[in-house]
């Protein structure tokens, strides 16, 4: 008896923490997927619509693209909560071909300089060659450790032949209250959002197979931002 009695204890004492999840977080279903889809679409329509941010140089020769739309910088104070966002990548060999089927991402632990203030701010993130891409799509990645990563240039003149793009496997962005910037993300960690992806495609599949093996079509929700990438940048210029 005694052994049932301390059985349904810690069976209720596990459940308890549920019922104070308040309901947003439980909401957070495929509804909310494919609302960030479709942000990380404007958030980069918005970006690539201005001559003097990301240079031209610059995005055509990246491999890949990671848009966070609307991080809340308070949130990495407590260190539970993290962005979350989409990854695309050209197809076909050596990333030559048009941007492909989205994997949605996860950025968590960002530096103590974004745990100040509250308000949104945008992250973009170039993959600049194939080992970046495929190390993000298979795990945890720790930006600055397992991948370099510096701050990307920005304006119309900026070139991505220089020191800092050549040697780097990723350049980050960041957009808040309308300012632009390279910043760099040093010591975040990037990794796929295993469950966003199969509440999108109704099915368990790796990232990798979704964004470099064409396991999947696009949804409708990553038109715009297909779309926009297909646009400005329907070709890889990189050697």
């Amino acid at each position: 008896m005694k052994k049932f009695l301390s059985a349904l204890l810690v069976a209720a004492l596990v459940g308890l923490p549920t019922l104070f999840v308040p309901a947003k977080v439980l909401a957070d279903d495929t509804t909310t997927d494919q609302d960030r889809i479709k942000n990380a679409g404007q958030v980069l329509q918005e970006i690539m619509d201005i001559p003097d941010d990301i240079p031209q140089d610059v995005i055509d020769k990246a491999d890949c693209v990671i848009v966070y739309p609307s991080v809340l910088k308070a949130a990495f104070i407590v260190g539970a909560s993290y962005g979350r966002g989409v990854m695309t990548c050209r197809r076909g060999p050596n990333f030559r071909g048009r941007w492909g089927a989205p994997s949605m991402m996860a950025l968590e632990g960002a530096s103590v300089g974004f745990q100040i203030g509250g308000q949104a701010t945008d992250f973009v993130l170039l993959v600049m060659n194939s080992r970046g891409a495929s190390s993000i799509l298979s795990s945890k990645v720790k930006l600055g450790g397992d991948a370099s990563v510096s701050a990307g240039p920005v304006g119309r003149t900026a070139s991505a032949e220089t020191d800092v793009a050549m040697r780097a496997e990723i350049l980050s962005y960041s957009r808040s209250r309308g300012a632009f910037a390279g910043i760099s993300l040093s010591g975040s960690t990037v990794r796929p959002d295993n469950d966003a992806n199969e509440r999108i495609y109704g099915k368990k599949i790796p990232a990798k197979s979704i964004v470099l093996g064409g396991a999947v079509a696009p949804t409708a929700d990553a038109q715009q931002l297909l779309s926009v990438l297909n646009k400005h940048s329907p070709k890889n210029l990189s050697k």
